[in-house]
């Protein structure tokens, strides 16, 4: 069985700081539906603030584990997605519209917790809290930013995403709220929590959102049998997508040879994502 790692929290209540690219604004965020605090990371794409584009609204993309995203002082093993320097830079060229993009900090030692939404006997925490996440996010996290910021309405204009545990949700919550999001980036998720289920459930679902990233390793888990498991889960769901009527201008899948389940790969696979997902 695939191992996961448990992040610890991290919080800073700081300004942004110098390492990262562009204007990183850090909301401290109470969920109801969790019960709990985290922070909200919202960076904001070059030119947010000038006065020509005070009545502009822009796309947004929501992902998960925020920590992780713009700095290697907060990320998981000190290294983050480097999604600031990626977006500020395929704006800036042009291969993308300004966009703004949310960093959703996970809970800590309650991650595994919000992350998994069926019941799955072989990690060390009960009564798991998942089916809880498309609320969470749809009914608190978005109407905080939309209500602070100017996003642009419409599932054309709405991404999700997230990686490993992160992947699984922002998939079930896709699943879940399937008029929501145009927009799905999926990186090496935990596809086989729960016995699979999510496999199964995604094979009815009947509308996908317009445009899908699933990207994978061949050396997820460093064990080559249990690595070939976590490609060929991927696979399938990317069967299922095809089978749903997914073509490739609507779906892209990375089998990234000899990529491992780290940030590093995310990191390096996300400018190629996010062209793909907001490309003009």
């Amino acid at each position: 069985m695939p191992e996961i790692v448990e992040e610890q929290p991290q919080v800073r209540e700081e300004p942004s700081p110098a390492s990262v690219i562009g204007d990183l604004r850090i909301h401290s965020f109470r969920s109801a539906v969790f019960g709990n605090r985290r922070n909200l990371r919202i960076w904001l794409p070059p030119g947010y603030d000038d006065r020509l584009n005070r009545s502009r609204r822009y796309p947004v993309l929501y992902l998960n584990d925020g920590q992780n995203l713009f700095e290697s002082s907060t990320a998981f093993g000190g290294v983050d997605w480097e999604v600031d320097e990626s977006a500020d830079r395929l704006i800036r060229e042009r291969r993308i519209e300004p966009l703004i993009i949310v960093g959703i900090d996970n809970a800590g030692n309650e991650r595994i917790r919000e992350y998994v939404p069926y019941r799955w006997f072989d990690i060390p925490v009960r009564n798991v809290l998942g089916k809880k996440y498309p609320g969470f996010l749809l009914e608190e996290v978005m109407p905080f930013v939309q209500k602070r910021y100017r996003v642009a309405a419409g599932p054309q204009n709405t991404g999700l995403g997230g990686s490993s545990l992160g992947g699984l949700i922002a998939l079930y919550t896709a699943m879940r709220r399937p008029r929501q999001f145009g927009r799905l980036l999926v990186e090496s998720p935990s596809l086989f929590v729960g016995d699979r289920r999510v496999l199964l459930d995604s094979a009815r679902v009947k509308r996908w959102p317009e445009r899908i990233f699933l990207g994978v390793g061949t050396r997820e888990l460093g064990d080559d049998e249990r690595s070939h498991q976590v490609v060929e889960d991927v696979r399938a769901l990317e069967q299922i997508l095809r089978a749903a009527g997914l073509s490739g201008d609507r779906l892209e899948v990375d089998i990234d040879e000899g990529a491992s389940h780290s940030e590093s790969a995310w990191a390096r696979r996300f400018p190629e994502a996010l062209a793909f997902l907001f490309g003009k």
